[in-house]
């Protein structure tokens, strides 16, 4: 099972990782990442809070590596993550582990992004400045991510790959 949770995080990266330069919304400093969120609540489902947070880390570096993304995808991206994982593992509720993605990244992981953004790229914002945007990008990927969700809970794939085993 490990070997199959390992093989679909790597394919998620890659997924994550190659439409980052496609599909994207530059706002500002930031660059909103709607497939991000996509991924981190298939993650949180599928894989468990560990492999999201990884695969949300290694999304960022990748996407930074290859000029797609900015400093600013770690802490939006990593935070909604975790809380996606997190809530999918208390509850065992799809709808939580979209809510927790939407938290996560949008408000939690927007105010992370004010002290990187002043301190680190030299840019004054505002410190709520970027909690429209990450809301924006995160209910749009989450909603998604949220009816692929659906979709695979209707067929016996969901099953092989959720924490209930």
């Amino acid at each position: 099972m490990k070997t199959q949770k390992l093989t679909f995080s790597a394919l998620l990266i890659a997924i994550g990782t190659l439409a980052g330069h496609l599909i994207y919304i530059p706002i500002g400093v930031a660059k909103c990442f709607p497939v991000q969120h996509t991924i981190n609540v298939l993650s949180a489902v599928l894989l468990g809070p560990g492999y999201a947070v990884s695969n949300a880390f290694c999304i960022s570096l990748l996407r930074n590596f290859t000029g797609s993304g900015s400093p600013l995808a770690f802490p939006g991206s990593m935070i909604g993550a975790f809380f996606a994982g997190f809530l999918f593992y208390k509850t065992r509720k799809y709808i939580f582990a979209v809510t927790g993605e939407i938290f996560g990244t949008g408000v939690l992981g927007a105010l992370a992004c004010y002290p990187i953004a002043k301190y680190f790229l030299g840019r004054e914002v505002a410190v709520f400045f970027f909690i429209g945007p990450f809301l924006l990008s995160t209910i749009a990927g989450s909603l998604i991510g949220y009816a692929l969700i659906k979709i695979m809970s209707k067929s016996s794939s969901l099953q092989k790959f959720t924490l209930s085993k």
